[in-house]
């Protein structure tokens, strides 16, 4: 697995432990303490995706609930809404990553984590992101 693999993973498990405690991810983050050897290459690339959803998260929200045909926010499971928040984030705000990979990468992660549905409802909801990229505003 590659260290931005690696980095993902963790960031989606801040994510949800800071979503399931009610509190926000850099607190979580921060309670984790220093890495351990194992997350030390990812630990960098792991901030910047936790840092970067908590600050567009607003903005990330409503675009998940704006193009989820038929799915609200609340009624995604825990782990496929923080699968999707880290990979619009990816998607939008992060130019070093291509596109395509940041698809690729949630869908890999639903595949692994999530139910038998969850990756063709990420790889659909996202790629829909994609395309509409050159014309979302990503203010708010």
């Amino acid at each position: 697995m590659s260290a931005r693999s690696k980095a993902r993973r963790l960031a989606l498990d801040i994510l949800f432990a800071a979503e399931l405690r009610e509190e926000e991810p850099v607190e979580v983050l921060a309670q984790r303490g220093r890495p351990n050897q194992d997350e030390l290459s990812a630990h960098d690339h792991a901030v910047r995706l936790v840092e970067g959803v908590q600050e567009h998260r607003e903005r990330i929200d409503e675009l998940l609930a704006t193009y989820a045909t038929g799915w609200t926010l609340d009624r995604m499971p825990v782990v496929d809404r923080n699968i999707l928040r880290m990979g619009a984030f990816e998607l939008l705000w992060v130019d070093d990553v291509p596109d395509g990979v940041a698809v690729s990468e949630a869908v890999a992660l639903a595949t692994d984590l999530s139910t038998d549905e969850s990756p063709r409802f990420v790889n659909g909801l996202l790629s829909r992101l994609q395309r509409l990229k050159p014309s979302l505003s990503l203010e708010g």
